[in-house]
């Protein structure tokens, strides 16, 4: 079974930047599509950004399209990272990191079967 560890969040005022880090251990990366989900407090975890398992494609939410950037180079490492710009103090929540075994990269929670832990993501006003 792969495991997940996420890094790379923290507090950032509205219009910056954060970087998270998806790292990837146990089993063959490029078998997983990978996607971030975000849960926000009193709401559902929600779709943010998907890429499949060769990193040719990628899936983003509305919300968060030209602003975030997800990545992954098989050939170098197990790290799937996840670039946000423009940070909106909407974008507060706990990022999560998922992956889906041979799958497709898919939209919806239940599309994965493995998660990390979460990492906190707070945009101030």
């Amino acid at each position: 079974q792969v495991q997940l560890a996420e890094s790379g969040g923290g507090l950032v005022q509205a219009g910056g930047s954060l970087k998270l880090s998806c790292e990837a251990s146990g089993h063959t990366f490029s078998n997983y599509a990978m996607g971030w989900f975000r849960q926000g407090p009193g709401k559902d975890r929600e779709f943010v950004v998907a890429v499949s398992r060769s990193g040719s494609n990628t899936f983003y939410a509305d919300s968060v399209k030209g602003r975030f950037t997800i990545s992954r180079d098989n050939a170098k490492n197990t790290v799937v990272y996840l670039q946000m710009n423009s940070l909106k103090p909407e974008d507060t929540a706990v990022y999560y990191c998922a992956a889906r075994r041979y799958g497709e990269a898919g939209t919806t929670p239940s599309d994965y079967n493995k998660w990390g832990q979460g990492t906190q993501v707070t945009v101030s006003s």
